[in-house]
């Protein structure tokens, strides 16, 4: 009986953790929309003294969306009226996507 309780406790945390099904190529667009890339860059890699960087390999979904709904810097709050849950879950994607970026090592003109 313990078992089926720590089971069931494990599936409703992998749910909360798991991001929704989102369309990266209309993320893009939404990303780009929204104004999010003045702040957060056009492929969400961030900036110095603007927004983070995003993007490869973003934050859990649930964090962001939390963020997002309820930002606690800078940031102006994006309401479920102004980015619906599915936008936020098609900008997800975009950002699950973006490619890592070459390494220094990587880029011959900062070898010399």
């Amino acid at each position: 009986m313990r078992f089926g309780i720590v089971a069931a406790i494990a599936c409703v945390l992998h749910a909360q953790t798991q991001a929704p099904s989102g369309n990266a190529q209309k993320g893009k667009q939404l990303f780009q929309n929204y104004g999010c890339y003045q702040c957060h860059g056009r492929e969400a890699q961030g900036g110095t003294g603007t927004g983070p960087r995003l993007a490869p390999r973003p934050i859990a979904f649930s964090a962001l969306a939390k963020y997002v709904r309820q930002p606690t810097g800078q940031m102006p709050p994006y309401t479920s009226k102004v980015v619906s849950d599915q936008d936020l879950a098609d900008i997800y994607a975009f950002l699950q996507f973006q490619p890592q970026p070459p390494a220094a090592k990587d880029i011959p003109l900062l070898n010399n």
